[in-house]
């Protein structure tokens, strides 16, 4: 089980200041504000409650309620993944395309208006349903990242947006991205980057109960990355990490601390120390996104 509790998140966000300020990123009187910070949380009733436990789960179950809201404004990852993404897609020819993991359909719909013939797969029947209804005449399938229902040397490009972070091992998954591409073909994948995700950027769930539960959330570095696609014949083309940019942040007045509910934690609590959410957050990836090409035999 895992056990979420704001006081543990907001003095962690006061643990990496520090940190940087150990470092020589910020100066003494900023380390100074952090540890009398660091008291006034401590000393603060607002934060004195019980925390939330939750259980982990998978992700069919997981996207069955996600579905619905998945695309709604406010999820802010696409505004640091897409312009990549999108510029490396525009510089592809058309051809035989599977969106791997394709969700509600983004990039099913964006390389279908490019003039791919697109096969969208995904394990989730709810995301399925909703790709339909934006791309109705593609051919949509069900299925696993480590078991594609795909021929070998099937298609000119995979690209696999936002779901390695859910597989616990890279190498399955790339081992079955490799099989179905032509030689020559490219493969272009993005994900939460492992900084954010150690940041606390893992999917919060309600379950038609309303129990609290968490999507997985692996960590992958890129070494996994390089790891998996170099043994396979798939060479790097480019790769980006897009930094957050840190936003403005105001902080309550003392009487008026609200840490929100948890279905909005963290970010219902990133305004709370403002100076220790930026100097955190500042400069760190938002998303890793890599190109590859298989190497003709």
């Amino acid at each position: 089980m895992i056990y979420q509790h704001p006081l543990a998140y907001l003095l962690g966000l006061e643990g990496i200041a520090l940190l940087r300020t150990f470092a020589g990123e910020f100066d003494r009187e900023f380390g100074a504000a952090r540890i009398a910070e660091i008291r006034r949380l401590l000393d603060d009733p607002a934060l004195g409650g019980d925390g939330v436990v939750a259980a982990q789960l998978d992700t069919v179950d997981g996207y069955h309620v996600w579905s619905a809201t998945y695309d709604q404004p406010g999820n802010g990852i696409f505004e640091y993944e897409e312009p990549v993404v999108k510029e490396i897609l525009d510089n592809l020819s058309p051809g035989v395309a599977l969106d791997a993991a394709c969700g509600t359909g983004r990039y099913t719909a964006y390389l279908a208006a490019h003039g791919h013939q697109v096969i969208g797969l995904d394990s989730s029947p709810d995301m399925l349903k909703h790709a339909g209804k934006g791309v109705p005449q593609t051919d949509l399938r069900r299925g696993d990242l480590r078991a594609l229902p795909l021929p070998d040397d099937h298609v000119d490009l995979v690209v696999c947006a936002l779901a390695l972070t859910h597989v616990p091992d890279l190498v399955p998954a790339f081992s079955e991205f490799a099989r179905v591409l032509r030689p020559g073909g490219h493969l272009v994948t993005s994900d939460l980057h492992h900084t954010r995700i150690a940041l606390g950027s893992v999917p919060h769930i309600r379950t038609s109960r309303g129990e609290p539960r968490l999507l997985p959330a692996y960590r992958h570095l890129a070494s996994d990355y390089l790891n998996a696609a170099l043994t396979l014949g798939l060479q790097v083309r480019r790769c980006e990490e897009p930094r957050l940019r840190v936003q403005d942040h105001t902080p309550p007045a003392a009487d008026e601390i609200a840490v929100g509910d948890w279905d909005q934690w963290p970010w219902s609590l990133l305004d709370i120390d403002p100076a220790a959410t930026n100097a955190a957050y500042g400069g760190t990836p938002a998303t890793i996104i890599w190109h590859f090409q298989l190497q003709d035999p």
